[in-house]
C-alpha cells in the first residue's frame, strides 16, 4: 500500500486567491512525464469512471476532463459548481492516444498547497492510477523516437538519409 499524504484542514480561499495560487505559485512543481505514461483501455475506463464518481460535488476530490485531471484538498462546491477547496495538483492528459481508447499522461503539476501537504508528482499520479490497478512507476510508457532530420534548402540530400 502506498503512502498517501495526510491532508490538513481545508483552507478558505476566495476564487481570486485560488486563481492567484495557480498563476503565481512559489511552491509549484511541474514534471514532464518522459516517456509519457500510457493507460491501457481497460484501466482507462475504470479510472475515468472512478474520477467522475469522485467529483467534489459527489463528496470526492477529483475533477476530470479530456485534458486535465485536478486533485483538490477536500470535497465541496460553491453555488456555481466550482470546487471550493484549494487545488493540490493537476495531471495533464490526452484521451485517445496513442490508440483510440487509451489515455496518455504527459505532465503533472503540484501547487504549493500540494507540496506543503507532502504530495509528490508520483503520489499525485498514483492515486487515480490505482483505481485501474496501476502505478506511475510501472505504467506502460510511450515509445520515444528520434526526431526527423531537418530539411535544408539548397543542400543536396545524401542517399543515406
Amino acid at each position: 500500500m502506498q503512502h498517501v499524504p495526510t491532508e490538513a484542514a481545508p483552507l478558505e480561499l476566495s476564487p481570486l486567491e485560488m486563481l492567484r495560487t495557480e498563476l503565481d505559485d512559489d511552491g509549484i512543481v511541474t514534471e514532464i512525464i518522459r516517456p509519457a505514461a500510457i493507460i491501457p483501455e481497460t484501466a482507462a475506463r475504470v479510472i475515468v469512471h472512478e474520477l467522475e464518481a469522485r467529483s467534489p460535488a459527489a463528496g470526492g476530490v477529483w475533477t476530470a476532463s479530456t485534458r486535465v485531471w485536478n486533485r483538490y484538498q477536500a470535497p465541496g462546491v460553491d453555488a456555481s459548481g466550482e470546487p471550493t477547496a484549494p487545488l493540490i495538483g493537476r495531471m495533464e492528459v490526452a484521451y485517445g492516444t496513442p490508440t483510440r481508447y487509451e489515455i496518455t499522461i504527459y505532465r503533472a503539476t503540484l501547487t504549493s498547497v500540494g507540496t506543503a501537504s507532502g504530495w509528490t508528482v508520483e503520489s499525485l499520479c498514483d492515486e487515480p492510477l490505482s483505481f485501474g490497478g496501476l502505478r506511475l512507476a510501472t505504467c506502460p510508457r510511450a515509445t520515444l523516437r528520434p526526431p526527423p532530420q531537418p530539411f535544408r534548402f539548397g543542400v543536396p540530400r545524401d542517399a543515406t538519409d
